[in-house]
């Protein structure tokens, strides 16, 4: 392969990469955006874009070079507060924030609360367009927020997500954060595909709402002073944080229906990987998968577990031969 097919190559797959889509591009834009607006700024406080456009003609290859590195060194940098920034969405607020995280509970918990109505209001001889309703409202009730007693968060997007790690596993007697790490490694290839894309959509709309918003509070004094619709912009971002919010919360939705999934293909595997017999019926499942649950949770020792362990054929012993078939007898 040629130099420039391999450069070709790497950067297809560098921006192909989950670093590159949920870190790097959102890093990028949003450093592109401020960068802008400060070229922009004339002495007089204005905002001319014809000015940026000048001074970007005017840097040089290195120069350009610099600011791409730079931008990559951020967004390496902020790369590890992916998981914070995403329970940040959730609602795991810090303690001084905890009368905002009152009122978000007492928020959820009313349109939880809206849902169950919904659901429950049934009549003798319901029509049809009622019916739908109520399904339909029951549909979104236990995608949406956990089933009690599970304690509710302040943000949608914290109890959608906590819905679907209630969910997955739950039926078997398996608690889906603790079983994940290690179902994870034993899902198939299609399986493990569908989470990952799901994953990615989620961490990338909660990359991109907290990078809008950001970047829209970062703007403000420097668009203040401006003409036209400049003055306006910080407020188009936040609301881009929005619709990226919602996005969130659509993918936190897909996530959990992927962990139901999961769950529902795979949990035997785990049980195999783990040499352990698999259970006759539901109700011997639903009590082994408690116990592994006690155990991987809480340490509580595993007493009297039978372990079943295959005989698995050495891959340097020579094949069996097989039996000689039995001669046919002839005619007499």
């Amino acid at each position: 392969m040629s130099a420039p097919a391999q450069l070709a190559t790497g950067v297809t797959q560098l921006t192909a990469s989950r670093f590159a889509l949920v870190s790097y591009l959102p890093t990028y834009a949003a450093l592109l955006y401020l960068g802008a607006l400060l070229a922009a700024r004339a002495p007089g406080g204005g905002i001319e874009p014809s000015r940026a456009l000048s001074r970007l003609h005017g840097l040089s290859g290195a120069a350009l070079i610099g600011l791409a590195l730079a931008a990559l060194l951020l967004a390496v940098l902020l790369h590890p507060l992916q998981a914070p920034l995403v329970r940040l969405l959730e609602g795991y607020w810090p303690h001084p924030a905890r009368a905002a995280a009152r009122c978000g509970t007492t928020v959820q918990e009313r349109a939880r609360n809206r849902l169950a109505r919904t659901a429950e209001a049934v009549t003798a001889h319901p029509a049809d367009a009622e019916r739908q309703r109520m399904l339909a409202a029951a549909w979104q009730l236990a995608r949406s927020y956990p089933p009690p007693p599970v304690p509710l968060l302040p943000t949608a997007l914290g109890n959608a997500l906590r819905a679907g790690e209630a969910t997955a596993g739950s039926a078997y007697g398996a608690d889906a954060v603790v079983w994940w790490p290690r179902l994870y490694p034993l899902l198939g290839e299609r399986l493990r595909a569908v989470v990952d894309d799901r994953r990615d959509q989620l961490d990338l709309a909660c990359r991109l709402t907290v990078t809008a918003g950001a970047t829209a509070l970062l703007s403000v004094p420097l668009v203040l002073g401006g003409d036209g619709w400049w003055p306006a912009s910080p407020a188009v971002l936040l609301l881009a944080a929005r619709v990226a919010y919602r996005a969130a919360l659509a993918a936190a939705l897909g996530y959990g229906e992927a962990l139901s999934a999961a769950f529902d293909l795979h949990r035997f595997d785990l049980l195999t990987a783990l040499h352990l017999p698999l259970p006759a019926d539901a109700g011997a499942e639903r009590a082994l998968n408690r116990r592994l649950t006690r155990y991987w949770a809480q340490g509580v020792p595993l007493t009297d577990l039978a372990y079943e362990h295959g005989h698995e054929p050495d891959p340097l012993a020579p094949p069996p031969v097989p039996p000689a078939a039995p001669a046919e007898d002839g005619p007499r």
